[in-house]
């Protein structure tokens, strides 16, 4: 009898892997707790070298089947969810996509609707990359500093030059402005 196993994961540490859990019960998918498996990584890293993910292929027999609420669980770029689900039909363990009716992304039917699919995906991540580089070069064409704030302000970054220049101690001077030994060495001039 094939084992299923789910992969529920989220990107950050606030968020929680319990909504995908409860979505596949839901969906009639019965699996053991033991083989719902948890993971809060970015989608951007590749699939295998997350650490439960790479856990989990070890575990995976032939005739086994893995659910996932979303293809974008699995990762968020076209190719890396291609290698993954290639990888796992290789080993003869069925991927199932509930946000898909379910379908099994092994078969004919779920290998193309998930290439169209992933692709359309990776196609909006390169739009909103294009929309944010345009946008970060707009600003500083409109002379807006970018980054993070200065530490110093011009007159306390020009005293600390002059005090540098008359060899005080840097760690002295960070303690004084309340600042890093680093941004204070920084502002040392070069030789």
């Amino acid at each position: 009898m094939p084992r299923t196993f789910a992969y529920c994961r989220v990107s950050t540490d606030g968020q929680t892997t319990d909504n995908q859990v409860r979505e596949l019960t839901s969906a009639g998918f019965a699996i053991e707790p033991h083989r719902v498996i948890r993971e809060t990584v970015s989608g951007g890293q590749a699939a295998r070298e997350r650490p439960e993910f790479a856990r989990l292929l070890d575990r995976l027999e032939s005739g086994d089947v893995l659910v996932v609420t979303k293809l974008d669980r699995l990762g968020r770029s076209a190719v890396d969810v291609r290698a993954t689900v290639d990888d796992l039909e290789g080993r003869g363990v069925k991927v199932h996509c509930l946000a898909l009716g379910g379908m099994d992304l092994t078969s004919a039917a779920g290998r193309m609707t998930m290439q169209v699919i992933a692709a359309m995906a990776e196609f909006e991540l390169d739009l909103l990359r294009e929309r944010t580089h345009a946008g970060l070069a707009r600003a500083v064409d409109a002379g807006k500093r970018l980054g993070r704030p200065m530490a110093l302000n011009a007159e306390q970054a020009a005293q600390v030059r002059e005090r540098l220049a008359r060899n005080e101690s840097v760690s002295a001077l960070a303690r004084e402005f309340k600042v890093g030994r680093a941004t204070v060495q920084r502002l040392r001039p070069m030789a």
